[in-house]
């Protein structure tokens, strides 16, 4: 079988971790930068040029599109799809993922734990806004932030005040969340491929920082999930229509709070945590559907 993997840099750990598991499993492995791709659209005869030449007898695609270039990389896992080549994860899901506050409207009318989040059109009743969150201390979250980034804690609602009054002034949309001080810093997150948790993680923040991130200097230890956390994770997954995500949630006092759907979570920190060969799940995801 011949896959390609869509990624910028072939150094990457996720994406060695990927070409590895494909030529272990005695495939032919491409890694193609999505963003040197050449699209031609055409009537029944779509077709990709990379690097000079057209790309044929593709069997399957592996995208692992940065947020940073969600568009064009969208465009190029379409293209594939217009081309009847199977995607691990399909564009409609990619976006639906990147778009955070859609993301959250589609858990909530499935029915899933999330922390209450407020957002608005930068409204000027800033207090309204920090009470319907719960009050400080309150999560003021980008919209497109990534690994942490963009993630701030304000502890008092006048530092809240100021913080959703600058971004407002920027025109830089935000999320509120209310923050989940039971959680004490740390995130659980669930590896799903193909319907099936692989890999569990429980994330721990720095002393003095909340944002568990690895990438921020957060510790990774493997976790047991309960049922009611498994089901979380599988759902969301499901709901959000993705066959591999990285499904993020708070321990809470009530039940599993989701906070994000990866949908190109990394594979370092969970195969480091885990011991698991998460790349091989991945690649055999790959194989049961061609």
């Amino acid at each position: 079988m011949r896959i390609a993997i869509l990624s910028r840099n072939p150094n990457l750990y996720s994406t060695r971790r990927l070409y590895e598991a494909g030529i272990q499993q005695k495939h032919e492995v491409l890694i193609i930068d999505h963003t040197k791709c050449d699209l031609i659209i055409e009537k029944r005869n779509p077709t990709i040029i990379y690097k000079g030449k057209k790309l044929e007898k593709v069997d399957a695609v592996i995208p692992r599109i940065g947020a940073s270039v969600t568009f064009y990389g969208t465009a190029v896992v379409r293209q594939f799809e217009m081309m009847k080549v199977f995607t691990a994860i399909e564009s409609q899901a990619l976006l639906r993922s990147r778009d955070k506050l859609r993301s959250l409207q589609i858990l909530s009318r499935a029915g899933l734990g999330l922390p209450k989040t407020v957002f608005t059109n930068y409204s000027r009743n800033v207090k309204e806004i920090i009470q319907a969150a719960g009050g400080a201390p309150i999560v003021i979250k980008l919209l497109e932030g990534t690994q942490g980034l963009g993630v701030v804690l304000a502890e008092t609602d006048n530092a809240a005040e100021s913080v959703i009054d600058a971004f407002n002034g920027l025109k830089v949309r935000v999320i509120v969340q209310e923050f989940v001080e039971e959680a004490q810093g740390a995130d659980i997150r669930a590896f799903v491929v193909d319907g099936v948790v692989v890999g569990a993680m429980k994330r721990q923040a720095k002393k003095g920082e909340f944002r568990s991130n690895l990438h921020r200097g957060g510790t990774a230890q493997v976790i047991d999930l309960s049922e009611e956390e498994e089901n979380a994770a599988l759902k969301a997954a499901r709901i959000m229509g993705l066959g591999i995500c990285g499904v993020d949630m708070l321990q809470s006092k009530l039940g599993p709070l989701i906070l994000e759907v990866n949908s190109s979570p990394g594979l370092e920190g969970i195969e480091h945590a885990t011991g698991k060969n998460i790349a091989k799940n991945i690649i055999r995801y790959v194989e049961r559907h061609i």
